[in-house]
This record gives structure tokens, C-alpha cells and sequence, in this order.
């Protein structure tokens, strides 16, 4: 695969084809993508909610904004979600899953190798907005490399960050789980008269974003 010919191509779907659904095999991929994903410190602070029904689509519409409405045609959905609070509790369940995967398998030193990260369980106790932006920091990273993978087996997808997620909280309950929604993503196949098919690619030169410092 030539991953800059992925990335001349690729291109944000605007219009998609609601009969066209992405296969369970495409969608596993991609949701073991997301799983995979990198993130600060191991630290994994997410949850991906897959809408895949009519009802399920219908039952979150009232959080979509009007400029939006076209890209609920698309088949599938991601919500990516992120807590409200990191517990020593989930740290643990982390270490444990590390330590199960080898990870530490050569460690030596005289404290816990996730120390530092231990130190997030009380950081952001009394700034909740700092940690709504280190939460969505990784989010994104994890959503990036889905656009990406999605690309890559040929599943057209719009990142959806134009909603209404105060609403989405709360028709989903997200609440009650000590949750909160942050991004979405659109995920099938564009459409025969796709506004955005057509249309060359526009970036800013590389001259423009990259400088090295030497």
C-alpha cells in the first residue's frame, strides 16, 4: 500500500449510500484499529459505541445540528466516549492487563514501572475541563488512525464534531456511567453524486507547515 497515495485520495464523504452497510469483518477491523490505537502512557481513557440500526440512529438524531442531517445517512456510526473521572480502580485493571501481556516482564526497578501514571488518578481530581482535554487528546488519536484504516480497506468515513454531545450524554445515559461523549465518526460508502468526490484535494505546501530546526 502507498501511504501517500491513501492520503492524496482519501477525502471526507459528505453524501453516503444508506443501502451500502460496511461488512462485520470491515467493522471488526476497524474497531480492533481503535483498540490498538496509541495513547499517553498506556493510559487508554475511552469506549467506542457502535450505532448500527435504524432505531438506534433515530434515537440520537435529536443531538445531530441541521448542517449534519446528510451525513446521517451513513449505515454506522462510532461514538468515542470518555470518563468523567480516572479511579485508581481502572489503574489497577491497566497494570493487571500489562502485567497478564508481558510487558514487565524485564523490570527491575524498585517501584511499580506505572508510577507516573499512577499519578493521573489525582491530578485532575479539581480540574475536570483539564482532564475533558488529556481525555479527548487521546480520543483523537485513536480517531485519526481509524480515518486512516478506514481508507485502507477502501470504508469512506466524516468525522462527525458537530454535534450536539450534551444531549448525546444524555440520551445514551452517558451520565450515569461516569461518561462523557467527545467525537463521532460516519463510516460506509459514498454515494453516486458525492458533493466532495470530485473535488481536487487542498492543503496548504509543505514549505508552509514544515520547518526543520537544526
Amino acid at each position: 500500500m502507498d501511504i501517500l497515495e491513501l492520503m492524496r485520495t482519501r477525502y471526507t464523504t459528505k453524501h453516503y449510500d444508506p443501502m451500502r452497510r460496511v461488512s462485520d469483518a470491515d467493522m471488526d477491523t476497524l474497531l480492533e484499529v481503535l483498540r490498538l490505537s496509541p495513547s499517553s502512557t498506556n493510559i487508554q481513557p475511552w469506549k467506542f459505541y457502535v450505532i448500527d440500526t435504524p432505531e438506534m440512529r433515530d434515537r440520537i438524531m435529536p443531538a445531530v445540528k441541521d448542517f449534519n442531517l446528510e451525513r446521517m445517512k451513513a449505515p454506522q456510526y462510532i461514538i468515542f466516549v470518555v470518563p468523567k473521572h480516572l479511579t485508581k480502580d481502572y489503574f489497577e485493571e491497566l497494570y493487571t492487563q500489562e502485567e497478564a501481556d508481558g510487558r514487565y516482564t524485564s523490570w527491575k526497578g524498585p517501584e511499580r514501572p506505572d508510577t507516573i501514571r499512577l499519578t493521573y488518578s489525582t491530578k485532575f481530581d479539581n480540574d475536570p475541563e483539564g482532564l475533558l482535554r488529556y481525555t479527548s487528546n487521546q480520543a483523537y488519536l485513536a480517531l485519526g488512525c481509524l480515518t486512516v484504516a478506514a481508507a485502507a480497506i477502501g470504508v469512506d468515513s466524516t468525522i462527525l464534531g458537530g454535534l450536539d454531545f450534551d444531549k448525546l450524554d444524555e440520551i445514551l445515559g452517558l451520565d450515569k456511567k461516569d461518561e462523557r461523549s467527545v467525537v463521532a465518526i460516519a463510516l460506509g460508502y459514498r454515494a453516486d453524486n458525492d458533493s466532495n468526490a470530485k473535488r481536487p484535494k487542498s492543503r496548504l505546501p509543505k514549505t508552509r507547515v514544515v520547518e526543520y530546526l537544526r
